[in-house]
């Protein structure tokens, strides 16, 4: 349902000179419009829910945004493939694009809230889908020592982890992320659970620079999605995966299951990583037949706060001043790269 003054100012600010698919729901391409349409939402007192996404939609972005929607009178969902997260020899051209199916599978998504009468049926509110120029006005390049302009750095976080394979990963994540906060200004937004340290990284930088809209406690991690039937954690870039190369994915997740229940039988970090990497071996022995290329990137145990790995300890036990540890991995499957995680210890507690 769009109120009356929204609905209003939406009429008038949805025109673009970018031809568009047909939509539901109202699509802005520039800050300025958009900023329009939020300050018509702020006037009405309506919180706004935001689930910032590269596109090629799948069912883990459609739990952020019944999260959202569950959440918060109006959501906004961004699409824009961020050229700042990809190091030159990454897949940026090729990344999934998929615009006309992600508004029909956003068109089709609704929640039902209940009201002091009658329950309220909510619905996407706005598409925010920026071109590279209005998010980078000063240019980009995916080369770093290129770059003019300015970005975001969270110094420290950004190293461990996904940061060792990816080094310039979350410089792009967290200057996109900031640019995407400061035109939407959201009270609410999600973020899924399979990018855990971009979690982690994001909700850091929201307190560093003192964000308002969203606050950091306002910054939502939710649960990782998966296919039911194999536990694959769901992602865009499972696209990318032959038949064969999508039976042996789930190697991952069932490697780091593997690992939780070393650690929870008291062994040592180090066995509990060795367990793991054998499961991936033997996956990688059995399709190599088939002729599809299967290697660990790494499975560590890293602290949530600073996020360091542990040294080769033992589980200690629980104690509630403790942060949860973070067990995580990647692993390649052909050209295709794929990450995964389990918190070890409350998923909420995570700061």
């Amino acid at each position: 349902m769009l109120y009356p003054a929204l609905r209003s100012s939406l009429l008038t600010m949805s025109t673009t000179t970018t031809v568009l698919p047909s939509s539901s729901i109202p699509l802005f391409t520039t800050v300025a419009a958009f900023r329009q349409w939020r300050q018509a939402a702020r006037k009405e007192n309506k919180s706004v829910g935001f689930v910032p996404t590269m596109g090629a939609l799948h069912d883990g972005h459609m739990s952020l945004v019944r999260k959202s929607l569950a959440d918060n009178d109006l959501t906004v969902l961004s699409i824009f493939v961020n050229p700042a997260q990809f190091a030159p020899h990454e897949d940026l051209t090729t990344y999934p694009r998929t615009l006309p199916r992600d508004l029909e599978v956003l068109s089709a998504e609704s929640v039902s809230v209940p009201s002091t009468t009658d329950s309220i049926i909510r619905t996407t509110s706005a598409v925010f889908l920026p071109t590279v120029q209005e998010m980078y006005p000063s240019g980009i390049d995916q080369n770093v020592a290129a770059q003019q302009g300015t970005f975001i750095e969270v110094k420290g976080y950004s190293a461990q982890m996904e940061g060792k394979t990816r080094p310039s990963f979350f410089r792009g994540v967290a200057t996109v992320v900031t640019k995407l906060f400061n035109a939407v200004e959201p009270d609410n937004a999600y973020f899924g659970q399979k990018d855990i340290q971009q979690c982690l990284i994001i909700k850091r930088l929201a307190r560093d620079i003192l964000l308002s809209h969203p606050s950091p406690h306002n910054i939502h991690i939710v649960p990782t999605a998966r296919d039911p039937a194999s536990n694959l954690a769901l992602s865009s870039r499972n696209a990318y995966l032959s038949a064969d190369g999508r039976n042996a994915a789930p190697a991952l997740y069932r490697a780091l299951r593997v690992a939780e229940q070393a650690w929870t039988d008291g062994l040592t970090k180090s066995v509990c990583i060795q367990r793991a990497a054998e499961v991936i071996r033997e996956t990688a022995s059995a399709a190599a037949n088939g002729d599809l290329e299967i290697r660990l990137d790494y499975i560590e145990f890293n602290d949530s706060d600073s996020l360091e790995p542990l040294g080769d300890v033992r589980c200690a036990e629980p104690n509630s001043n403790s942060p949860p540890l973070l067990l995580s991995g990647a692993m390649w499957i052909g050209k295709t790269r794929l990450i995964d995680n389990i918190v070890l210890g409350s998923l909420e507690s995570l700061r």
